[in-house]
């Protein structure tokens, strides 16, 4: 006779996060660019803290050079992480850099990106930056057909080019993106339908056209939609075409590459996107010869290599439910504490470091919840999370999947606490 047992009885397997192995942990203690975690706190000389570490992320540059096809030009939407350091090292391991205001374009071009390969983008340009724009010689993305005679006016005024690119909202979106960018109604872009008026009014003004952008969508950890993103966009891109007052050289299919924060997702498969963008590249060599066709990726290339590192300052005990009050919270880390777009909130990866001097056994957990100093409910950075040692005070609690979207994200003035750094190891 064989055994059973009452499914009820049976305790529910839940999910877990994938495992963050880019950092090492060794005897309870977190190794971040090559450095013990307290170590590099002193360092720094304060917690909280942003550490990037730049080995990482030029390792994710090498493995996405590796899957996609060598033709494909690679950008950086800075958006993503726009501190200096991060910015000055992928302008060199990237084809280009795409800002979204002038203050981005200054970061840049201080960081010595190439003019040429900066797109500019963004729903509501003012009339300086577009003259910015076109003053620094870079791309601009148009979203909105006011821009036009704003960039001709510049152009003749400086007499300079006004590079343009549309960025078109599409008649389709990213399935199962966790920010939907394009398809519907839109602040993003200029609707597809009405990109003939925009084509000829592009070429009457004498505009230096050079192509499309389109961005369907962002945050996907699905193969198959991504390639059918980028196969919607390149039909659409080659029946724009035939509208365009000359031949297009610049096509950007957006990114919408994900990485996983919360539990049950598993990093992305690169291999079907590399073959889908393999058989676009073989197209666009006889449908579209003069373009270069473009991923634009943000996230998915500084997400992984960063950690955002607060320190416990107390352990309270409500109820029978353990907090650990950091003090730092959603304050440096909004999308962290889940108000960051979040409709049900779910918990990032988060681990304990041991302060120096003191080490933990791996088997040792508990179930917390690890909270900032401020005075809200909202500011909860791990929610009834078993946690691997057990947390004293001087401990270090560590975000994972924060090097993208931090810092730059947050409402670091929210009620007068001091404010974050950031570093590049």
């Amino acid at each position: 006779m064989t055994d059973s047992v009452a499914p009820s009885l049976v305790p529910k397997l839940l999910p877990v996060h994938a495992p963050m192995a880019q950092f090492p942990m060794v005897e309870g203690e977190l190794f971040v660019g090559g450095q013990k975690l307290s170590v590099l706190a002193e360092r720094v000389g304060q917690t909280p803290f942003f550490a990037y570490d730049r080995s990482l992320l030029c390792r994710r540059v090498a493995e996405l050079r590796a899957a996609l096809p060598e033709q494909v030009k690679l950008h950086f939407a800075m958006k993503a992480n726009p501190m200096p350091a991060v910015v000055g090292l992928m302008a060199g391991l990237v084809d280009g850099i795409d800002v979204a205001s002038a203050g981005e374009l200054k970061v840049a071009l201080d960081a010595g990106a190439d003019p040429a390969e900066i797109s500019f983008a963004g729903p509501g340009k003012r009339d300086v930056e577009l003259i910015q724009a076109v003053a620094a010689g870079v791309l601009i993305n148009v979203e909105s057909s006011r821009e036009l005679p704003v960039l001709a006016a510049a152009s003749k005024r400086l007499g300079l080019p006004a590079r343009v690119a549309i960025r078109v909202n599409p008649d389709f979106e990213l399935k199962g993106s966790g920010m939907k960018m394009g398809g519907g109604p839109k602040q993003f872009g200029i609707d597809a339908e009405q990109m003939p008026e925009v084509m000829a009014e592009v070429g009457r003004l004498g505009l230096a056209f050079e192509g499309f952008h389109l961005f369907a969508g962002s945050q996907n950890l699905r193969p198959e939609s991504i390639c059918e993103a980028q196969q919607k966009s390149y039909e659409l891109a080659l029946r724009l075409a035939e509208l365009a007052p000359s031949p297009v050289k610049f096509l950007n299919l957006g990114g919408g590459f994900g990485i996983p924060y919360f539990p049950g997702e598993q990093p992305l498969d690169l291999a079907p996107i590399g073959a889908n963008l393999q058989a676009l590249v073989k197209r666009a060599a006889k449908e579209l010869p003069e373009a270069s066709l473009v991923i634009e990726l943000g996230r998915y290339l500084v997400g992984e290599a960063g950690v955002y590192v607060t320190r416990i300052v107390d352990r309270k005990v409500s109820r029978g439910q353990v907090y650990l009050v950091a003090d730092g919270g959603l304050n440096h880390h909004l999308s962290a504490s889940g108000n960051f777009g979040q409709v049900i909130r779910k918990n990032y990866p988060v681990t304990i470091s041991k302060a120096m001097g003191r080490s933990a056994q791996c088997s040792e957990t508990e179930s917390v919840s690890v909270v900032g100093p401020l005075c809200t409910p909202l500011d909860l950075l791990a929610d009834r999370m078993a946690l691997p040692a057990i947390a004293e005070v001087g401990d270090f609690a560590v975000v994972f999947q924060s090097g993208a979207y931090g810092r730059s994200a947050s409402p670091e003035g929210f009620l007068g606490h001091p404010a974050s750094v950031e570093v590049l190891v």
